[in-house]
């Protein structure tokens, strides 16, 4: 056993539920506190007294102080896209002189020069690129991210790319969940032709999938000019009848109606939301789908935030991610996205962890094994430079992840990783 002590424990409210409305602004408190381990799991946690009372001395091999800085739970990243061969510096230029970024996917920039670079790219090189980002990410905080493909838009590239994340999460102490996302845009190849390309989405690329068996979620980019509503409900249902459960990208861009479907499929979440209606706000939160938020792209495309306390405070539960890609949200910091979901979606210090911790693992399935400092569940936590959250938002542009702890195990300290070949 391991017993870290002399902590200041944040950790949420758990009942097996995202917390929603004003049970996202809540969090359990150990001023002096402490947690045990064994066999990479918690066995508890709590006030150091309660945690000590009836434990021999012989049963603690190792005894961790923690010097009175905050732990929290390991930062659970839902939603990225860092499995890519290419930076898009070029277009971020662009984007900043003024061209909206479906001009750009129209001109064949975009999502679809990233699928070009990966169809290009080596499997192995592929593989280097998308591991180093993950390891960057975990030395920030992430012990559980997901990753999506997307960047194939052909049956054989996007089963590489699904490949390339399974053994990412094999080489990484990083909890990996892999998603399907071969309706991220319409390849040039079907230009013009979106309707035939759904339908290779769902008789070819989904069937080599399921066979495949490495994708727990299916994903579409449900918008104006990609899929629509009628695609995006087809390609989801075909997705769930491979055994997958649904995601979507959802009115990002435009009100189109992603965020209803998510709702009427009961999807595990819909994701950006910038420009959601109140109506299918409200529509989520009844369903209970989780609004999984991307503060950083907005930062990126110079957009409004997605309205966070809108929906708290009509109970849709929020999740924060990354939403780390080569075009418009270039950072896997899990800091940076609590920093600017506090500054510039007004959510508390609080609100913003829970986002980043137990919402954001229930948008992935992975509640039942992280997301909060419970007994049972890992031993996935980080130990800060401050004595409480707010340092998440309050130190800013750095990192004030002291030190990344998965399963029990010092990963990661003060930015760097503990080990060269988690690189």
């Amino acid at each position: 056993m391991k017993l870290f002590r002399n902590a200041r424990i944040f950790t949420p409210i758990d009942d097996g539920r995202p917390a929603a409305g004003i049970l996202q602004a809540r969090l359990i408190r150990h001023d002096q506190g402490a947690l045990l381990t064994t066999a990479g799991d918690i066995a508890r946690v709590g006030d150091e007294k309660a945690v000590l009372s009836g434990l021999s001395a012989y049963a603690v091999h190792q005894e961790i102080d923690c010097g009175g800085r905050a732990m929290v739970p390991g930062f659970v990243d839902p939603h990225t896209h860092i499995c890519f061969a290419e930076r898009r510096e070029a277009e971020f230029e662009l984007r900043l002189s003024g061209a909206p970024y479906l001009e750009i996917l129209a001109a064949g920039g975009g999502i679809l020069s990233s699928a070009r670079a990966v169809r290009e790219a080596g499997e192995a090189a592929l593989f280097e690129r998308t591991a180093a980002l993950a390891a960057s990410a975990m030395a920030h905080g992430s012990t559980t991210i997901e990753i999506k493909s997307g960047y194939g838009l052909d049956t054989d590239t996007e089963l590489m790319m699904l490949r390339v994340i399974r053994r990412v999460g094999r080489r990484l102490p990083l909890d990996v969940v892999p998603t399907f996302l071969g309706a991220h845009a319409v390849p040039p190849e079907y230009a013009g032709r979106t309707d035939d390309f759904v339908e290779m989405i769902v008789s070819d690329m989904i069937p080599a999938v399921r066979l495949q068996g490495i994708a727990r979620f299916c994903d579409v980019f449900c918008e104006k000019g990609v899929f629509s509503v009628e695609q995006s409900r087809r390609i989801l249902a075909a997705g769930a009848a491979a055994g997958m459960g649904a995601k979507i990208h959802a009115d990002e861009v435009n009100d189109l109606g992603g965020a209803a479907l998510a709702a009427e499929l009961s999807a595990v979440s819909g994701d950006h939301l910038l420009a959601v209606s109140d109506v299918n706000i409200a529509r989520m939160a009844e369903a209970g789908v989780v609004a999984t938020l991307l503060p950083a792209t907005a930062y990126s495309l110079k957009k409004p935030y997605a309205r966070a306390r809108a929906m708290i405070e009509n109970g849709l539960p929020v999740a924060i991610a990354t939403d780390c890609n080569p075009g418009s949200s270039f950072t896997e910091s899990m800091p940076f996205v609590i920093g600017l979901a506090v500054m510039n979606m007004h959510m508390t210090p609080a609100e913003a962890l829970v986002a980043a911790t137990l919402n954001a693992a229930c948008a992935i399935g992975m509640s039942g094994r992280t997301g909060s400092l419970t007994p049972g569940k890992q031993a996935d936590f980080l130990l800060l430079d401050g004595e409480s959250p707010a340092i998440l938002a309050y130190h800013v542009g750095v990192s004030p992840v002291a030190a990344v702890y998965k399963r029990g195990e010092r990963v990661a300290a003060a930015g760097s990783l503990e080990r060269e070949d988690y690189r």
